[in-house]
């Protein structure tokens, strides 16, 4: 039974660094683009990109603390 709950922990920590890694390529691939079409409104978007990378990895780092103490519990 604890080979079963390791893969789950393993799959869950590497699902949610990819997940995190391609929505937050993905947010700055947009930011970037929106900057090159409106340089003007730059402040703005690079500003709300930042604060929406910051609560990606916010909800990154409780995702790896809920499988840390998922293993911790085995």
């Amino acid at each position: 039974m604890t080979a079963l709950a390791f893969i789950g922990v393993s799959l869950a920590i590497g699902l949610v660094g990819l997940g995190s890694a391609l929505a937050q390529g993905n947010a700055a691939k947009a930011a970037m683009e929106g900057i090159a079409r409106q340089p003007e409104v730059s402040g703005d978007i690079r500003t709300t990109l930042l604060l929406a990378l910051a609560f990606m990895e916010a909800l990154t780092l409780f995702s790896f603390v809920i499988a840390i103490l998922m293993w911790t519990k085995l």
